[in-house]
């Protein structure tokens, strides 16, 4: 004693059943498209961290060259040394390094 499924119950499960289908594969593009976006973000963050700590060595390190371009000492030595510069009745020789 089987009863027969007629046609127009058919058609709405087959419509019910595509339109499921459909709804679940949106929602599964949806969150993947969403982990997609959160690894992308989480590689970004690592890369800027690694820049902020890069420009935080560089801060620092500009940070103690002004406070040694304060000193009045340093800078006279640092444009003796840096451009050549002599004080009267002085003669600088510029001996090369060796590399030996």
């Amino acid at each position: 004693m089987k009863k027969r499924v007629s046609s127009k119950v058919k058609r709405r499960l087959c419509l019910l059943s595509c339109v499921l289908i459909l709804m679940i594969s949106v929602f599964i593009g949806t969150i993947f498209q969403d982990w997609v976006q959160i690894m992308q973000n989480k590689s970004m963050l690592a890369d800027l961290n690694s820049q902020y700590n890069e420009l935080l060595d560089q801060e620092e390190s500009l940070n103690s060259e002004v406070t040694k371009l304060h000193d009045i000492d340093y800078v006279a030595r640092y444009a003796r040394e840096k451009y050549m510069y002599s004080l009267p009745n002085e003669i600088i020789i510029k001996i090369p390094n060796s590399s030996n």
